[in-house]
């Protein structure tokens, strides 16, 4: 072969007889995430397949039995979030977007290979690993109850990166796919193949086949739907009513306090009427903007990495008991802060009042009680009493008890619980 083949840690390259490449994801842990080093070595396969002119299709398969992909690699997510904010305002746009968008380039690549690309999804297929899946030209999935793509990043504050919010709603419709974006709707078996999200479904080990079997037959092409020569991006008249209505639920939801929903919204409001090497810059531009505010950090800490330590404790019958009594203490702490001043519940502290306004229909710069002082004079009395109920707790626990207070809707995931309150204030 003249067309040297890249070195890889997180992946697999397999040669078959029959002129198929498999690529597979099986980085060293246990399960697959895109890690920066995973982006960049789908990048160097995907500069190799331009060149590999003997290669007659590719199957992107997991080396894992739990799963595909499970989305991006959040500890180094926020890393790279420390390192944005920590760079002058001025450059933080840029510095996100140069970050950030190799994933989504490295999946343009992959599908403008000139090769036909099959993807074997025999397990969750998520965020950034569901992103990979639609970049593919068929996609086959087993009927496992593990087999299903979706788009979570909507739960800790994000939106997806690397193409989600534009193939997504490409191949499913607007309706639809807002539902993935912004309600958590997965979609498994025979209804992933009525969407058009799945070619076919298959009993489980039967994947890899089925993929080589359409990479081999007549069917196979190696051109996306939004590359054909007759397709045009959608008038922003078709799209106006749904976007709308996902809009006005959304702020009805949330007050206008978090960023993602709203943000996943204008990606696809201003991507779809894009080609799509627009759409997926208009996505990325928006996702560097989002990801310098402190709402992901926010609702990463609480949503995730809280979820997980809680979650992992519920499961055991080991939440500490201080936790549980600080959680006490500290809801009784936001009902009197709320009585004392009402208008905390504008900023979903201590939950909204049934008819409350939204506060704003587009995101500002920062927070929007920043610029409210009878709320953020009631927020530093809160956090202020909230201090000591939480001082001996060690970072685990606050984890857990901040999870616990996002959850039971005492203090909004966007605020980061009692931790990002002292922050904030």
């Amino acid at each position: 072969m003249t067309n040297p083949l890249p070195e890889f840690t997180q992946f697999r390259v397999e040669f078959q007889d029959n002129g198929l490449v498999h690529f597979i994801f099986d980085a060293p842990r246990s399960m697959n995430v895109f890690s920066n080093k995973a982006i960049h070595e789908l990048a160097a396969f995907a500069e190799w397949l331009h060149r590999a002119d003997d290669v007659k299709g590719v199957v992107v398969r997991s080396g894992k039995a739990n799963g595909f992909c499970a989305g991006a690699d959040l500890t180094e997510l926020g890393v790279a979030y420390e390192m944005i904010v920590a760079a002058p305002k001025a450059d933080r746009f840029d510095i996100a977007f140069n970050h950030f968008f190799p994933l989504s380039h490295s999946i343009r690549r992959l599908e403008t290979a000139g090769k036909p690309v099959a993807a074997a999804i025999a397990g969750v297929a998520l965020g950034g690993g569901c992103e990979l899946a639609l970049g593919a030209h068929y996609r086959v999935m087993t009927n496992s109850r593990r087999a299903m793509l979706g788009l979570p990043e909507y739960a800790v504050g994000l939106l997806p990166g690397a193409g989600g919010t534009q193939r997504m709603t490409r191949l499913v419709g607007v309706e639809a796919g807002l539902e993935v974006l912004l309600l958590g709707r997965t979609y498994q078996g025979q209804e992933a193949v009525d969407a058009g999200l799945a070619g076919e479904i298959v009993e489980e080990g039967e994947e890899v086949a089925a993929a080589e079997r359409w990479l081999l037959s007549d069917a196979a092409h190696c051109t996306q739907p939004w590359d054909r020569a007759d397709h045009a991006p959608l008038p922003h008249a078709a799209i106006a009513e749904p976007i709308e209505r996902h809009r006005a639920r959304e702020l009805a939801r949330m007050l206008g306090h978090e960023p993602a929903p709203i943000a996943i919204i204008d990606c696809v409001e201003f991507g779809l009427i894009q080609p799509i090497d627009g759409g997926i810059r208009a996505e990325m531009s928006v996702f560097s903007a989002l990801i310098s505010r402190p709402e992901p950090r926010n609702m990463i800490r609480t949503m995730f990495l809280g979820k997980q330590a809680y979650d992992k404790a519920a499961k055991d019958g080991t939440i500490p008991a201080a936790v549980t009594a600080a959680q006490e203490a500290v809801t009784a702490a936001v009902a009197a802060a709320v009585a004392e001043t009402p208008a905390l519940r504008t900023a979903l502290v201590g939950g909204a009042a049934d008819g409350t306004a939204p506060v704003q229909t587009r995101v500002g710069a920062d927070f929007w009680v920043r610029g409210q002082a009878v709320q953020m004079a009631a927020l530093s009395r809160l956090s202020a009493a909230c201090a000591p109920l939480v001082a001996d707790l060690d970072e685990t626990e606050m984890l857990q008890l901040d999870h616990a207070l996002a959850r039971s809707g005492t203090i909004p995931a966007y605020l980061g619980g009692t931790k990002g309150l002292s922050e904030i204030v």
